[in-house]
């Protein structure tokens, strides 16, 4: 028989919704280390932020002091059309698993644009069009952020240029299609349109590209149009402030239930999702208050934590951008062409890479085989497709949910379903037609780009 004193669906009011994002660097004693200047190899200052980025986005990304940032109520109202998200009770999947762990997931996908990127998205370009700029610049792994961030300058109408990663842009026409509806123009990078995509095209002839690759090419579009800026999807510090909406709902679900939560599991590429779920959870845990267990979960392909040094590296392939302390596996190194486009980078963000080398936090990483395993279980017992990005927390979910049933403890999971998977049909076709393969860099191919960082 069913809990019935706990729904399927969890959902809040409009009225419980987060009026200002947490910033959690500002809970941290130990602060990230700070991005530096690639021409002076300094603290980047706002004025050279700006260059590149909003201004009210660039002073977003230096703020490591203000704890709450007021959600602006332009932003708060474009949030009611698909928020607050449910955190849903997997009963099904607890139920297959014959486990005695209460599994919860937050469900990201309830939006065109199918995932957790558009609470981001919708904030950029706010403050792009209250700057008075004419569009922006940016790339996409996976499509889901460049799908959100067309939707959002759609909405305020401004122009949107994206860099999609040229292995994604081929395995997914539709997510490609849909940005194009929006009114976005999208480029398969490395392109022959940038300087720096023509340098990479001659240095790594016939590549697929990297998420590194594409920032690179869309900075460098930013900063040659006039009116344009650069914005990103994952990885930079205002995005985990942003994305901050998704575990401050998250536990204020929970704590009307009266539930508490023992792992708390996310996917992890450039650190958008997870930081944002972790946010509030984290700072409990840091305050000494709760004892979470909290596991980031990356692809086997591009293992940044689990098998990259933590150091000074730059945060795009043609290195353009500013220099991150963050775990790194070189930004020279390219994947892959994994089916995970949104997690096929080469770095983490700061604030998760701080959080890691302190011990607050684990990684994991997980072949892709096993990944759409677990995306299938999933499918066929709770009725959502995933996006194989968050197929990674799920397939993580199952390990630490089927420990439980070895033991007998009744532990409290919580993941993010930060996507669906609909537009990923490519991937479910050759993991279907078992033709999907595993592919895990050695220690030498990651030592030869990791040879190469910077020496700071």
């Amino acid at each position: 028989m069913l809990n019935k004193e706990i729904p399927y669906k969890i959902y809040l009011e409009e009225s419980e919704m987060p009026t200002a994002w947490l910033n959690l660097r500002a809970f941290m004693d130990k602060k990230p280390a700070p991005l530096l200047s690639p021409a002076t190899l300094k603290p980047i200052t706002h004025e050279e932020l700006s260059k590149v980025f909003c201004a009210e986005l660039a002073r977003q990304e230096l703020d490591d002091t203000t704890k709450y940032i007021e959600i602006p109520k332009e932003i708060r109202d474009f949030y009611k059309m698909y928020r607050p998200a449910p955190l849903v009770r997997a009963y099904c999947l607890e139920k297959a698993l014959q486990t005695p762990a209460k599994i919860y997931y937050k469900f990201e996908g309830n939006n065109t644009s199918g995932s957790h990127k558009l609470n981001s998205a919708i904030a950029q370009a706010y403050y792009a069009k209250e700057q008075g700029l004419k569009g922006v610049t940016t790339e996409t792994g996976a499509g889901q952020w460049g799908t959100a961030l067309s939707m959002a300058c759609s909405y305020f109408g401004l122009d949107c240029k994206v860099f999609m990663v040229k292995c994604s842009y081929e395995q997914k026409p539709f997510r490609r299609e849909v940005m194009r509806t929006y009114g976005a123009n999208v480029t398969p990078s490395p392109s022959m349109t940038t300087e720096v995509g023509k340098k990479i095209n001659a240095e790594f002839p016939g590549t697929t590209g990297s998420l590194g690759c594409a920032i690179s090419e869309a900075v460098e579009a930013a900063t040659s149009l006039d009116g344009y800026r650069y914005v990103l999807g994952s990885v930079l510090n205002q995005v985990l402030l942003h994305q901050s909406v998704i575990g401050l709902e998250t536990k204020t679900a929970l704590d009307k239930y009266g539930i508490t939560a023992d792992i708390i599991i996310g996917c992890a590429g450039g650190g958008s999702n997870l930081g944002g779920l972790i946010s509030p959870f984290m700072v409990e845990k840091m305050q000494g208050k709760k004892d979470y267990q909290i596991i980031a979960v990356e692809p086997a392909s591009c293992p940044t934590l689990t098998r990259g040094v933590y150091a000074y590296d730059f945060c795009d392939t043609g290195k353009v951008c500013p220099l991150a302390k963050m775990y790194t596996l070189g930004s020279g190194y390219i994947p892959s062409s994994s089916h995970s486009g949104g997690l096929r980078y080469h770095g983490m963000t700061t604030t998760l890479s701080e959080l890691k080398d302190q011990g607050l936090m684990e990684a994991r990483s997980v072949e892709q085989t096993e990944v759409f395993k677990a995306a299938t279980t999933f499918a066929r017992v709770e009725g959502i497709l995933p996006a194989p990005e968050s197929a990674h927390a799920i397939k993580v979910a199952v390990d630490e949910a089927l420990k439980c049933k070895e033991t007998g403890e009744e532990k409290t999971i919580v993941f993010g379903l930060t996507g669906t998977g609909y537009f990923d049909m490519y991937a479910y076709q050759k993991y279907n037609d078992g033709v999907m393969s595993d592919y895990i860099p050695t220690d030498a191919e990651i030592k030869k780009s990791t040879d190469k960082l910077p020496k700071i």
